[in-house]
């Protein structure tokens, strides 16, 4: 007798993540994978994913306690979480505290140098092309997102710049800049739509810096040729509280970063 094994298909992938059908009606299944991606390079960093998916879960679970409202519904096993399904609306929103990365480059700034006030910045990425900054005029009249839907994306925004810095700056860490993503979830208040917090909060979405150091606890560590680069992930965990025997168990340790 042959024994056929089931194999999920995958309803979307990219470099850091497989989306699958969930187990409940409008619900997804987020994976965390391993895998990385920067530019023309591929690598694995191991137990990234199972990290990045206890990191989210905290993190999601800690804004819903203060009223923002997100994706997360609960995590499924050590790399998998249930999420709601939105329509995610096509845009990334760059929240900006401290100079780094593209932002040096456009402006000629030195790295690391505190803003004068939090920037936020907004991208369209349509599937297979690089992010592209955009102004306000662009998303509304190319229908990606309303004037009230883009005041209330800056207004969450905000908020959860504020909460995210006071919790890395109690443990140590600098949050120096970060990604969030939105969509519309629909049906669950009536006719009320309510924009919601898609996507992940992780080293992979922030840029984490050790307060003392300055040394890289985020993906900029593969990026910049760091090495070590599953030992800021695991900081990270660790300063968090999310650190346990079950993540000990399916990654291997490593003290150094």
């Amino acid at each position: 007798m042959i024994q056929r094994t089931l194999r999920r298909i995958p309803l979307y992938e990219n470099e850091d993540k497989f989306v699958f059908e969930g187990p409940e009606p409008g619900t997804f299944i987020q994976h965390f994978k391993d895998e990385t991606t920067c530019v023309d390079r591929k690598s694995i960093i191991q137990g990234k994913g199972v990290l990045n998916n206890r990191i989210s879960e905290l993190l999601m679970t800690q804004l819903e306690d203060l009223g923002i409202s997100t994706h997360f519904v609960r995590c499924l096993n050590m790399r998998e979480q249930v999420v709601k399904a939105l329509e995610l609306i096509p845009l990334k929103i760059v929240i900006r505290n401290v100079s780094a990365g593209s932002f040096v480059k456009r402006f000629g700034l030195e790295e690391g140098i505190r803003l004068p006030r939090t920037i936020i910045e907004f991208y369209h990425k349509a599937e297979g092309q690089e992010k592209v900054l955009v102004s306000e005029d662009h998303i509304t009249a190319f229908g990606w997102a309303s004037s009230s839907e883009i005041e209330e994306m800056m207004t969450i925004s905000y908020r959860v710049n504020d909460f995210l810095t006071g919790l890395f700056f109690g443990i140590g860490i600098r949050l120096v800049d970060f990604r969030l993503e939105f969509g519309r979830l629909y049906g669950e208040f009536g006719d009320e739509t309510r924009l919601v917090i898609s996507d992940e909060i992780t080293p992979d979405s922030c840029r984490l810096w050790d307060l003392k150091s300055n040394q890289r606890m985020d993906k900029d560590r593969f990026k910049l040729n760091l090495g070590n680069e599953n030992a800021g992930y695991q900081e990270v965990a660790r300063r968090l509280g999310v650190w346990g025997h079950d993540i000990e168990k399916n990654i291997s340790l490593d003290t150094t970063y």
